[in-house]
This record gives structure tokens, C-alpha cells and sequence, in this order.
């Protein structure tokens, strides 16, 4: 079987550089590195196929003619994929734009808060054990102990801030989770309907007008009067 070395050269790069592409936090770019991957992929299989040769047709051609038809199967197959999760990722990051103004993938919270805490409980376990080992304590290493312990529990309580304000789901999740643009907040909020919640520590929007007292007035000397 004989292989081109281009085409060999051009399938590594193609997946070399998809590679680094998928690797960025932009949605776009994934989304870019996912469609120059799958290019090169499909390149890498379709040199599998050897020397070119007559259309794999089923009559009227000789078998020893014609090319291999299963890397092409596989690569058709390959091509659909590709497309699928071409418009999985677009819609992605379309979605992402709207809602955050940015296509750019953060990272979770939670995952955040796990590493943190294990680097804070790290750090108070080694700290302790530098207090403990010294047994003439002065009063500026015990100033200094009780600060630095200050401070694991100020980032500890950063991140429990940060992660409240990451979960707060002011909005309406209607809205934000199936797909309702956020401009027709605005609209809701001109039609007279009610908006999306403010979230905590928000200020009170203003109320509706209040509605005119339909009840007899006080001041009127004729209220009695049926005729």
C-alpha cells in the first residue's frame, strides 16, 4: 500500500492544531479546533485507502480496480458527526454571548471551591504543626499565628461569597434555561407584565400606579341622595 507523505504532513497539522484550538477557553475556538480536528482525522483515515482505483460499485467493475470502501464509509460517517457537534457547539456559544455578553468557558464553582478548601486545609495543617514544633512561643509569632489563620478563613469565606453570587438565579429560568432572549425582559417589562425577580440586596423597582378609589367621596354632601 502506498501512502502520500503529504497528505500525512497535512492530516498531523490539521490535528495539531485542532488540538491546541479545542484546548482555549473561547466557545469559538473550540468550536474552530473541533471542525480543523475532524478535517485531519478524516485525512489520516482516508490515506488508510492506499493507491486511488476505480468507484467500489457493486457490478461491472473488477475487484482487484477498485479502492478500499470502508475508510470512505467511515469517513462520510465522520463528516455527520462532525456536523452535529459543529452545530451543538455554535448554538453553544450563540447562547453564551446572549445570556453572559462573552463566549468564554469559566470555571465551576464547585470545582473551585473543592481545590481552595483543599489548599487552605493544606496550608492550616502546616501551619499548626510550625506552631506546635516551637515551644517558646513569643507574642509576635502568636500575633502572627492568629493573622495568618485570619486570613485561611477570609479566603475560605471569599469563595463561599463568590460561589452564593454564582447561584443566585435572579432571572427568570424560564427565560435564561429554555431559551427566551433577554431582551424580552424589556418587553415584559413595557407591556405591564411582570419581570424576572431582582435578586438579593437589589432595589425595589417601582410599583404600578395605584389604582383610583372607587368609594364614595367623603367631601360629597349629596352621597346620600339615590335620585
Amino acid at each position: 500500500m502506498t501512502v502520500s507523505a503529504s497528505l500525512l504532513a497535512t492530516a498531523a497539522v490539521l490535528c495539531a492544531v485542532g488540538g491546541i484550538l479545542m484546548l482555549t477557553r473561547p466557545l469559538t475556538r473550540i468550536l474552530l479546533g473541533a471542525v480543523i480536528a475532524g478535517n485531519g482525522i478524516n485525512l489520516l483515515v482516508l490515506s488508510a485507502t492506499g493507491t486511488a482505483g476505480r468507484e467500489p460499485l457493486l457490478y461491472g467493475v473488477a475487484l482487484g480496480k477498485v479502492t478500499d470502501p470502508l475508510p470512505q464509509a467511515i469517513a462520510l460517517t465522520a463528516i455527520v458527526i462532525t456536523l452535529a457537534t459543529t452545530a451543538f457547539l455554535l448554538a453553544m456559544a450563540y447562547r453564551s454571548h446572549q445570556l453572559t455578553g462573552t463566549d468564554e468557558v469559566h470555571d465551576d464553582l464547585e470545582d473551585r471551591r473543592i481545590v481552595l478548601r483543599a489548599e487552605v486545609l493544606g496550608e492550616r495543617d502546616e501551619l499548626r504543626e510550625q506552631y506546635r514544633a516551637e515551644s517558646d512561643r513569643s507574642d509576635e509569632e502568636r500575633r502572627r499565628y492568629r493573622a495568618e489563620r485570619r486570613r485561611l478563613r477570609a479566603r475560605l469565606r471569599a469563595d463561599r461569597a463568590l460561589q452564593a453570587r454564582g447561584r443566585d438565579a435572579s432571572g427568570d429560568l424560564w427565560h435564561d434555561v429554555l431559551g427566551a432572549d433577554p431582551e424580552h425582559y424589556a418587553a415584559e417589562q413595557d407591556d405591564g407584565s411582570p419581570g424576572p425577580a431582582p435578586g438579593p440586596g437589589a432595589a425595589p423597582g417601582p410599583g404600578p400606579d395605584p389604582a383610583p378609589d372607587s368609594g364614595p367621596d367623603p367631601d360629597d354632601t349629596n352621597r346620600g341622595d339615590t335620585g
